[in-house]
């Protein structure tokens, strides 16, 4: 039951992020422009992870200017809870690396991770919301 919740927030979030202005592009398995849509549909039935990525129009600045703005995400750098958690790579787990090792290490300046927990989906909606406005 958990694992469900985690999967239908986690499309639901895929989905919203992918119709924000201020959103580049989003990277989640389970939405069907994803490289990786038709490995979730053959080895997860369909229900990949409650993690994705994301990118935010202005860089650095943005994405560290969203990630200071969560409430209700956690901003930890681990995976998996059942609560939602928020990284900006760039500014915490990868910011001893060069812009270029960065890059060759798949992070970029702009990019979110989301854990996406259990919460109502109208919260973590929320929240997001607030943050990119």
């Amino acid at each position: 039951l958990r694992m469900e919740r985690h999967t239908e927030n986690t499309f639901k979030v895929a989905e919203f992020l992918n119709n924000q202005d201020s959103v580049a592009w989003v990277s989640y398995a389970g939405l069907e422009d994803s490289k990786y849509f038709s490995l979730a549909q053959k080895y997860m039935q369909g229900k990949p992870s409650g993690i994705l990525s994301f990118g935010l129009k202005g860089g650095f600045e943005a994405g560290e200017k969203f990630y200071d703005a969560l409430q209700l995400f956690k901003r930890l750098v681990n995976i998996g809870d059942a609560k939602s958690l928020a990284c900006h790579p760039a500014s915490t787990t990868h910011r001893q690396m060069s812009p270029a090792e960065q890059k060759e290490a798949g992070v970029s300046p702009e990019m979110i991770r989301l854990s996406i927990g259990i919460e109502h989906i109208d919260d973590i909606l929320a929240d997001l919301s607030q943050a990119l406005s």
